[in-house]
């Protein structure tokens, strides 16, 4: 088995260190990992791709290599330039902190899995929720770390890809903000919502007095409803979300079409 591996942490990130010890038991030692990471930080790029320039590549070694683009810019480097031939899987992250919720609609770890569905390859997108209990360990990824290739592993055999399907599906996993020890298991849920996790901005001033803003996030621990993403993750469960690129909101079409005639 070939696997890529990508993030949106960039190259140095530990959590892709996780992914690729992750990759390197799925595909075993007759099989191939790729690594090819942003050069530097991408988080908040979601499916971003450097249409209007061209990125530099740099070889760190063998088969691991630095783009200077965007997560969804190195899966297609990979296929269309570095890879010798398309990989059977696409992992991205292990992303530092979670992408639950509408963190998601601005992940890059989910741009990268997302564009490897778009290209036809099964995409598992891998975070890692932070929080108090993983503040204390010595490895905060320890969950990932420990409970990261059965998930793949079962994704992998048992889990529907619809493989005919226009959109094809990828799927987003978080692991909980525990010990791994203390993980429940696994749960498959919905993309949850929380109403006041939104971004907004914190105005500072340079020393020669330009104005700039940081953009911030919202609260990331409020439970999201039951059967959905954070509130699993919050219980002690590794959320596990079937997700495609198709943004149609499919439920309110026969209203429309209503409201159109």
């Amino acid at each position: 088995m070939r696997i890529l591996i990508t993030n949106d942490d960039g190259i140095n990130a530990p959590g892709l260190k996780v992914a690729e010890a992750i990759a390197a038991e799925i595909a075993g030692p007759e099989g191939e990992v790729w690594t090819v990471a942003p050069a530097f930080e991408q988080s908040g790029v979601g499916h971003c791709i450097s249409y209007s320039r061209p990125m530099m590549l740099a070889e760190l070694g063998p088969r691991r290599f630095a783009a200077e683009g965007s997560p969804a810019d190195c899966v297609l480097a990979a296929l269309g330039e570095i890879l010798p031939g398309r990989p059977d899987l696409v992992l991205s992250g292990v992303n530092r902190g979670n992408n639950c919720a509408d963190n998601a609609l601005y992940s890059g770890t989910l741009g990268a899995a997302m564009e490897a569905a778009l290209q036809t390859i099964p995409a598992i997108a891998l975070s890692q929720f932070l929080g108090p209990e993983t503040a204390t360990l010595e490895n905060p990824f320890e969950a990932a770390a420990d409970h990261g290739a059965d998930v793949v592993r079962r994704l992998i055999h048992k889990a529907p890809w619809q493989e005919t399907a226009d959109y094809r599906l990828f799927y987003n996993v978080n692991f909980p903000p525990v010990p791994a020890a203390s993980v429940k298991g696994m749960r498959s849920v919905a993309q949850g919502w929380r109403p006041d996790s939104f971004f907004g901005t914190v105005p500072t001033t340079s020393p020669s007095g330009r104005r700039f803003v940081w953009i911030k996030g919202g609260p990331q621990h409020e439970p999201t409803k039951p059967g959905t993403d954070v509130a699993a993750n919050l219980e002690g469960y590794i959320s596990v979300t079937p997700m495609r690129a198709d943004l149609t909101a499919h439920d309110a079409l026969d209203a429309l079409a209503g409201a159109l005639s």
